[in-house]
């Protein structure tokens, strides 16, 4: 029933795509539900990476995965245009990279792990006073 061209529906090259399809939309909708409760800076990475991941997953590699965009290949063989398959691989590195940095920059500055932590508060016990010995 399966002929040369397509994939069995239960193999890994028939399920990958939608894969890819399914995590680029869920790192857009983690990124917009963490940007509703951020600062400014921080949502526009959030988003902004999120946004970059997503077209990523959810266009470019499903279209590496039907071949309807040419892979790059380091040994210069190409079936179609050789500068169309090197932009599209720049295009994909500079969409991937980005987007994994303005996004983990974005849940950095979420988690607040960039900022300084706040001075902690000076406990003084009432029995004593700080210029006395304990011992």
């Amino acid at each position: 029933m399966s002929n040369g061209s397509f994939p069995a529906l239960g193999s890994i090259e028939a399920v990958r795509p939608v894969f890819l399809i399914v995590m680029g939309v869920f790192l857009m909708l983690l990124g917009w539900r963490l940007a509703k409760t951020s600062g400014t800076w921080t949502a526009r990475s959030l988003v902004a990476g999120a946004l970059m991941l997503g077209f990523g997953y959810a266009v470019m590699m499903p279209l590496y995965e039907a071949k309807l965009i040419e892979p790059f290949s380091p040994k210069g063989h190409y079936h179609g245009a050789a500068a169309s398959a090197v932009a599209w691989h720049v295009v994909k590195l500079m969409v991937m990279n980005l987007g994994w940095l303005l996004f983990g920059i974005g849940i950095a500055l979420h988690a607040n792990i960039l900022g300084s932590p706040a001075p902690r508060p000076r406990v003084h016990s009432r029995n004593s006073s700080p210029h006395e010995s304990i011992a």
